[in-house]
């Protein structure tokens, strides 16, 4: 079964985070993560598994900065193609044949001009470099994270389709509670931000510094959203485990597995039934939202 296929099958368990993983198996802060499908190959595929031992359906690749330019604060801009494409291998390796592989694309961390030093042009090819190398690693589709910015967004959903018109996208922007409203760092709001994700097959949300609560109320309003677009995208839920608390200068996640595992349940009942999580979640997270969601 394709994965487009598989997503209109109901409930659709998304892994959970990465980089919180990798600090849990000593992995140092400031590494570069994407190095670590050539360096540590054995550690990511650990991770892959643990999240598809606990329920998973899907696992993303470890190439959240796989772009040249986040890859060139490590002086690594010349490999985007060794290491996308070894992570699309790593998490097909994890897989299998029953199992789905998201190719993962997260923002570059600059803006496009006049905000910020990128052009279109540039970003764009940035983009389909990336998403080429993880096609040819064997991903199922390709998944947007984390964007702030509604024409980084626009171009990297563009640059995926032409490395691919027949995968799936995924695409979801990153939101904060504001008052009465939920924005993106660059002010996007809901609305807008669907109007521009639909474009994609999947959109969605993830990450941002929500309570439980406020997750639930951003997917009823996600769900909205969409309906009234009337484009008939799915729509996919990433939440954090809960909204950090700084404890000694970092960030500290306290949700347990059982509480994020019943924000999932109230997720599902705005309509989502593609879930998993983001920053602070791990294999026990999902383990408990797999649970719940399948009764």
């Amino acid at each position: 079964m394709t994965l487009k296929e598989r997503l209109r099958q109901g409930v659709f368990v998304l892994d959970g985070a990465m980089g919180t993983q990798l600090i849990t198996h000593g992995i140092q802060p400031g590494t570069c993560n994407e190095m670590l499908n050539l360096d540590s190959a054995d550690v990511i595929l650990r991770i892959h598994k643990s999240y598809l031992e606990a329920g998973s359906d899907v696992v993303l690749t470890n190439t959240f900065g796989g772009n040249r330019f986040s890859l060139a604060r490590h002086g690594l801009a010349g490999r985007v193609g060794e290491i996308n494409t070894a992570a699309a291998k790593l998490a097909r390796e994890a897989a299998g044949q029953d199992k789905y592989v998201l190719g993962d694309i997260g923002p570059t961390g600059d803006f496009l001009e006049p905000l910020g030093s990128l052009k279109s042009d540039e970003l764009k090819a940035a983009f389909a470099e990336q998403a080429k190398a993880l096609l040819d690693g064997g991903v199922d589709g390709f998944i947007i994270e984390t964007m702030a910015a509604v024409d980084e967004a626009t171009i990297a959903i563009e640059a995926a389709r032409s490395v691919s018109d027949s995968l799936p996208v995924f695409a979801s922007m990153s939101f904060d509670k504001r008052g009465p409203d939920f924005r993106t760092m660059m002010g996007v709001d809901v609305k807008t931000a669907v109007s521009v994700l639909v474009s994609a097959d999947v959109v969605g949300f993830n990450c941002g510094t929500e309570t439980l609560d406020e997750y639930a109320e951003l997917a009823k309003r996600y769900m909205a959203a969409v309906q009234e677009s009337g484009e008939g995208a799915l729509v996919f839920a990433e939440p954090n485990a809960g909204k950090p608390e700084l404890v000694d200068g970092k960030a500290v996640y306290k949700v347990t597995p059982e509480e994020f595992g019943e924000a999932a349940v109230k997720i599902r009942a705005a309509g989502i039934s593609i879930i998993g999580g983001c920053c602070g979640t791990s294999p026990e997270h999902i383990k408990a939202l797999a649970n719940k969601l399948r009764g």
